[in-house]
């Protein structure tokens, strides 16, 4: 019977330590360290944006806790009550605000945002509960009224496309490219003709070069041969020559020497313009009177 006890005893412990393994294990399974002492905070959400429990709850990007238990409040409709289960350590100031964010996964979790202040709430107090608008929420509240705002733009930026390609003077304009295209065409092609004759152009470089390297050459002969020439007695002539003009020219602007009297005398000149009359007088006679001038005897 004592035996029978014993084992019945057993068994129940057995059960009894089963189920706190049970019950701490599955706490341990949400990340709840049950063995690490906490103080608990109730925080008042109207929307939770799909807040699970042991969702962490980070300050400044550092873990400081998690969420214990989400309960929807019978007793306030439209409202989910939170506890927030934080390290023992950690003080939160009054006028804290716990923010449910969202990433971009939308995979949820508290901030608690820390006001400034040395006076803290008490462990079992309620926090400020406050909700971010989400990754989709920010798109709805900002890019639509945006994209709202461009659809009229858009659809008068068409309405004037269509009116410009509906222009008869756009078409003309296309036509009047289309000739400009077949103009450069065309020019292209007398350029690519042209230059087929550079070739030629070039010999003809290169023998114009030729000759004026021969007429280099004959123009180096020349010099050499007129620096040959006695050019010291030729300069010495030139000189001389130059020393009797100038010594006529004294003699002619000089009234005493001979050609200077010949140039200058009045009396000379009238001498031998009477003496030129006189001749012609003369030839005149003759030709009037050749016999005075002239006999001819016959025998």
């Amino acid at each position: 019977m004592k035996n029978g006890r014993k084992s019945e005893i057993a068994i129940g412990i057995s059960v009894i330590l089963a189920l706190c393994f049970l019950f701490y294990g599955i706490d341990y399974l949400k990340g709840m360290n049950v063995f690490k002492p906490a103080n608990y905070y109730v925080v008042s959400y109207t929307d939770v944006k799909g807040l699970n429990v042991s969702a962490p709850v980070t300050v400044n990007g550092f873990k400081v806790g998690q969420v214990s238990t989400i309960q929807y409040e019978y007793d306030n409709p439209g409202h989910v009550k939170v506890e927030l289960s934080l390290d023992k350590e950690l003080k939160v100031p009054q006028g804290s605000k716990a923010v449910i964010e969202s990433d971009m996964l939308g995979t949820s979790s508290v901030v608690l945002k820390m006001a400034p202040g040395k006076e803290f709430h008490e462990v079992g107090a309620t926090l400020i509960g406050e909700t971010a608008p989400g990754m989709v929420d920010n798109i709805s509240q900002n890019l639509m009224p945006a994209v709202s705002s461009i659809f009229p733009k858009v659809d008068s930026l068409l309405s004037a496309l269509n009116t410009i390609a509906s222009d008869p003077a756009l078409l003309a304009s296309i036509k009047r490219l289309d000739g400009i295209t077949a103009s450069l065409d065309a020019t292209v092609a007398k350029i690519n003709r042209s230059m087929n004759g550079l070739p030629a152009i070039v010999n003809n470089v290169d023998s114009t070069t030729s000759n004026i390297s021969r007429l280099s050459g004959d123009l180096a002969a020349l010099a050499a041969e007129l620096s040959k020439l006695p050019v010291d007695s030729v300069f010495d002539n030139v000189t001389v020559l130059s020393t009797n003009l100038a010594e006529i020219s004294r003699n002619l602007n000089n009234p005493n020497s001979t050609l200077g009297l010949m140039m200058k005398d009045p009396a000379l000149y009238n001498n031998l313009n009477a003496t030129v009359q006189s001749l012609d007088s003369l030839f005149i006679d003759i030709k009037k009177n050749p016999k005075r001038y002239i006999s001819i005897k016959l025998l």
